[in-house]
């Protein structure tokens, strides 16, 4: 099959979290399963292009697109990384996309992202590619399904065929714009396709006109499709999502083997494999000396990589952590970024215990895999998690994951039993201090009896959470799709 892909990030080029992650590996999987992919994301100001061959796309040099009453001039390049299964098509629009960060609050927000899918697909009508299937991810590219409905309605030769998936990676962040700004959404795009209690109320969503448009909906685990479609976990899209009945289907992340192994993770001055853990232990002692954390070999280290929202549990963990690390005997090791409010209280946590909790800012891959590769426990208190990665990159790194029962966490993680040694991590329900306290009392505790902590990290080490599982689940979608096109 033919596959247009179109994203905000996608790793190494461009990445805050996961959504990089999984773009660049689900296209990956296509290719090396046969299938042609044209991915595109824009070429980001602050764009990672180290170690990859880029070149201009001939066809498409010095375009013109307008939007509304204003006109962009862009180029697209194509990028690739030697040895890499895939490419990726980066839109040049400096007007647009030469910024200092990814993302922000501005009030051109939306004509940035419309303009990528916008330009994407005018590139695949350029370049002669008439794609069966348009996938598109997240707020950012969710206008892509009502544009094939509506703009780009009369190309028949290139959309003719063309059915639509959209990803919803996190249902928080939805993109919603003045309802003024309509005309720039395209031609043939009127009102009345547009959702009308939104519009009475000032606004747009493309978030709600993905889920009302695309030929099918996905998210990025099972546990998360059903918690969406409810009030509570819906962010107000529950009812629309509920109104799709079987086109929305929950299928969960894979991980990326070849980056994310410790025995071959050129990140770590160890590695290691599930027959021969010691690489693991000296990891340890490397990243604790290298932090100035005391506690030695037998001192449990529990690390985190997350951005710093409500969302992540960061408000659970300042009514724990502090009195945890002060009466218990552990280290903490965090990596993020994001709400001042949180920085702020995890640097405060690394001045008042020197040496026992360390934090930085910011986000560096090489700790982020450190981390994995050392630590002897992997925390992810969210609030809800639509799939996360860091839990699976976890169990194939031997670190036990202390996680909540909700998304894919739910999906990935299993509670351990000690009377039947089976699980593979520490699964809390409630969504509160006492929840998360058990979590860690249970771990810390667990921490002490060697052959059970040995147990729980052989279950975990064994779990396979690959690509190749996850792919076939979106070439089974695929050509559903297209066979009800066929008809």
């Amino acid at each position: 099959m033919r596959v247009c892909f179109i994203c905000a990030e996608y790793a190494p080029y461009a990445k805050t979290g996961g959504l990089g992650d999984v773009a660049a590996a689900l296209t990956a999987e296509l290719t090396r399963a046969g299938h042609e992919v044209l991915s595109f994301i824009p070429l980001h100001g602050q764009i990672n292009l180290r170690g990859a061959h880029v070149e201009p796309v001939e066809a498409l040099q010095r375009l013109t697109l307008a939007i509304g009453t204003r006109a962009f001039v862009y180029d697209v390049k194509c990028a690739r990384h030697p040895g890499a299964a895939a490419a990726v098509h980066l839109i040049d629009c400096p007007a647009l996309f030469d910024r200092p960060q990814l993302y922000s609050d501005g009030p051109d927000e939306y004509l940035r992202y419309l303009m990528l899918t916008r330009a994407a697909l005018e590139s695949c009508q350029r370049l002669g590619f008439a794609p069966d299937i348009v996938h598109c991810n997240d707020w950012h590219t969710a206008l892509a399904p009502l544009l094939l409905r509506s703009t780009y309605a009369w190309d028949r030769q290139i959309f003719g065929r063309t059915r639509s998936v959209f990803t919803i990676h996190n249902i928080g962040y939805q993109g919603s714009f003045r309802a003024g700004h309509v005309a720039d959404l395209g031609p043939g795009v009127g009102r009345e396709l547009l959702y009308q209690e939104d519009l009475a109320a000032g606004w747009i969503n493309p978030m709600r006109h993905g889920v009302m448009y695309a030929d099918a909906v996905t998210t990025v685990s099972p546990t998360y499709a059903r918690e969406i479609r409810t009030p509570a976990a819906g962010f107000g899209l529950d009812a629309d999502l509920r109104a799709r009945g079987d086109a929305v289907v929950g299928i969960l992340n894979g991980v990326d083997y070849s980056v994310w192994n410790p025995a071959t993770d050129p990140f770590l001055p160890h590695n290691y494999d599930q027959h021969d853990l010691s690489g693991k232990s000296l990891n340890k002692l490397a990243l604790t000396d290298l932090l100035r954390l005391g506690g030695g070999a037998g001192s449990p280290l529990i690390g985190m990589v997350t951005r710093l929202t409500s969302q992540k549990g960061i408000d659970l963990l300042m009514q724990v952590l502090p009195a945890l690390i002060e009466t218990r005997e552990l280290r903490f090791v965090a990596l993020g970024t994001g709400d001042t409010r949180y920085e702020r209280f995890f640097d405060d946590l690394q001045q008042r215990f020197p040496g026992r909790a360390v934090f930085h800012a910011g986000y560096s891959e090489e700790l982020a895999h450190f981390i994995e590769g050392a630590a002897d426990m992997f925390l992810m208190p969210s609030y809800y998690e639509p799939s996360g990665l860091n839990q699976m990159y976890s169990l194939r790194y031997g670190t036990v994951p202390v996680v909540r029962n909700t998304g894919g966490l739910a999906d990935s993680v299993q509670q351990y039993d000690p009377d039947s040694g089976e699980g593979t991590g520490i699964v809390f329900n409630d969504f509160d201090a006492g929840g998360l306290g058990w979590a860690l009392d249970t771990a810390l505790e667990w921490y002490e009896w060697p052959d059970l902590w040995s147990q729980i990290i052989a279950n975990g080490m064994r779990q396979d959470f690959s690509w190749q599982r996850a792919v076939g689940e979106y070439e089974r979608l695929y050509s559903s799709l297209q066979a009800i096109a066929r008809v």
